[in-house]
């Protein structure tokens, strides 16, 4: 299943080169899972478990100025393996040229302990094509 998100660059977004800044391009990386997990999960899932980070791979191919507006892809291609599994995500701007991909490793946090969860086939299900 793939997941989308359109994101318009603000001033803030913008550094020193005149272009989003990659600092920016991590949150919004950060923006679309974390909207993925809201868009699938029950509201008892999303008070019982927390996704966390633990590498991103990211690749620059192309600009994006201030107001301008880019479409986020992210998919997960494989099923979990234990506690983890990779997101791809993919910003294409309005001329059709991929500006950014990325593939994240996220890990299942209970909220209660802290403590990483296997993944169960009910909570990756939603994210599965």
């Amino acid at each position: 299943m793939v997941f989308t998100l359109t994101i318009t660059a603000t001033p803030d977004d913008i550094d020193e080169l005149g272009h989003v800044n990659n600092a920016v391009w991590v949150k919004w990386i950060q923006d679309i899972a974390v909207a993925h997990w809201t868009a699938v999960a029950t509201v008892a899932q999303q008070a019982a478990y927390i996704w966390v980070v633990t590498r991103h791979e990211i690749d620059y191919r192309g600009n994006v100025g201030a107001g301008e507006t880019v479409t986020g892809e992210t998919w997960v291609p494989d099923a979990p393996k234990g506690a983890r599994f990779d997101r791809h995500v993919r910003f294409t701007g309005t001329d059709g040229k991929v500006k950014v991909e990325a593939v994240s490793t996220w890990a299942l946090i209970d909220r209660m302990t802290g403590r990483l969860l296997r993944v169960r086939p009910e909570l990756a299900a939603p994210f599965l094509a």
